[in-house]
C-alpha cells in the first residue's frame, strides 16, 4: 500500500503555501462528528493513491474556522483540487466517488500528461 497519508494543515498559511509549493494539491476538508467525511475520507484516500503526483492535505475546518471564508464552503466534506494554485475541481457533501475520479482523471492525465 502506498503510504499517500494525508498532510494535516492547522492554519491559513499552511494551506496557501501547500497550494502555491505543490503544482497539484488537493484538500480534504472535514468537521468532526460529521458521519459522511469521516465515512468518505478512506474511499478518498485509497482513490488517491493512484494520483502519485497530486500532494493530498486535510483540513479540519474546527481547527481553522477561517477555512470555510478563504474558500466558500457553506457544508463538508469539500474535495477540493488545485492545479498550479488555481482552483479546478470542487465537490462538497454527497461526493459520487466514480463520478469524481472521472473529473479527477481527465484533469490529472491533462496536467501530468502533458508534462
Amino acid at each position: 500500500m502506498a503510504n499517500n497519508h494525508f498532510t494535516i494543515l492547522a492554519n491559513l498559511p499552511d494551506i496557501d503555501t501547500f497550494i502555491e509549493q505543490n503544482k497539484l494539491a488537493f484538500l480534504y476538508i472535514s468537521r468532526e462528528g460529521c458521519s459522511v467525511c469521516h465515512g468518505l475520507l478512506p474511499q478518498v484516500e485509497k482513490l488517491m493513491e493512484n494520483y502519485p503526483e497530486i500532494a493530498t492535505a486535510h483540513i479540519k475546518a474546527e481547527q481553522v474556522e477561517e477555512v470555510a471564508g478563504r474558500f466558500s464552503i457553506f457544508t463538508v466534506p469539500v474535495l477540493l483540487l488545485f492545479v498550479e494554485g488555481k482552483e479546478y475541481l470542487r465537490e462538497a457533501r454527497i461526493v459520487h466517488m466514480d463520478l469524481f475520479q472521472e473529473k479527477l482523471e481527465q484533469i490529472y492525465s491533462h496536467v501530468v500528461g502533458a508534462n
